[in-house]
């Protein structure tokens, strides 16, 4: 108990440990940890220092300047359990990231938000006015708060629609696939979407 409560003492540590736990067989640098996980450089390095210390992460003799997960970790299994198998950010999160991005009608999630390992993408966006820059900015916060990097889609309403009246593989497998929808608007419902 005593490494637990070590462990689970702040959000930058969460943060690192969903990345190394949804990352399992790739190795980080400090830098890129701080980068992806969106966490002071300071911060990173006293949390690996932590982490290290009880046994979750490790250094490779082949890689020298890069941190790895320890897959014999005692208690990798629960801290998957309550890290990655919880539901990683509600629903309000997800939309209030994606707010200021333009005029969005459609909002659909799927793969590592609903645990689905099938999904082709994670992150379906539909709108218009889109800003590309914002929505970049809007994925990279989510990245840093799941730990992985997400794929995703971005069409304009317009786009939307032509592709989906073509039977556009992407958008079908998006839509006829496990997905939750968290933002849609009436010119884009989705059950006006299904097709026979």
């Amino acid at each position: 108990m005593e490494i637990l409560g070590k462990i689970l003492g702040s959000l930058a540590r969460v943060k690192i440990m969903r990345l190394f736990l949804l990352n399992p067989s790739r190795g980080f640098s400090l830098k890129e940890i701080a980068k992806r996980s969106q966490v002071s450089s300071e911060s990173v390095r006293r949390e690996v220092r932590l982490l290290s210390a009880v046994g979750f992460v490790k250094k490779r003799g082949e890689h020298a300047g890069l941190w790895f997960f320890n897959p014999v970790f005692k208690y990798s299994a629960e801290l998957e359990g309550l890290l990655i198998n919880a539901d990683t950010l509600d629903k309000e999160s997800i939309a209030a990231t994606f707010r200021r991005v333009g005029r969005v009608n459609l909002l659909v999630v799927s793969g590592v938000f609903i645990k689905s390992k099938e999904s082709r993408v994670d992150l379906l966006l539909v709108g218009d006015r889109l800003k590309r820059g914002k929505i970049e900015e809007g994925v990279r916060r989510l990245e840093a708060e799941i730990g992985a990097e997400l794929t995703y889609a971005v069409f304009d309403t317009k786009e939307f629609l032509y592709r989906l009246d073509m039977y556009d593989k992407l958008v079908r497998d998006i839509l006829d696939f496990p997905h939750e929808v968290i933002l849609e608007t009436k010119k884009l419902s989705t059950q006006a979407l299904k097709k026979p």
